[in-house]
């Protein structure tokens, strides 16, 4: 399939967010590579992929914003 290297793209992006130092950098990070297997498994049609994704990109993009409100406070 051409659209291969957006699976690719997601699983590099992923697996690179574990360089990032500051946990805020490493959840957006770990959210946009989920996002990007959200939509690669909704090319292929891989309902499990999107799910679970989902959930991912959910969890990291909540831990990230529930973090920065602490920080507020």
């Amino acid at each position: 399939m051409k659209l291969d290297w957006i699976g690719w793209l997601a699983t590099a992006l992923f697996a690179s967010s574990y360089f990032f130092k500051q946990p805020g950098t490493l959840r957006k990070v770990q959210a946009g590579a989920a996002l990007l297997w959200v939509i690669y498994g909704l090319i292929i049609h891989a309902l499990p992929v999107v799910v679970a994704n989902c959930v991912v990109a959910g969890v990291a993009l909540y831990s990230w914003l529930s973090a920065g409100l602490e920080h507020r406070t």
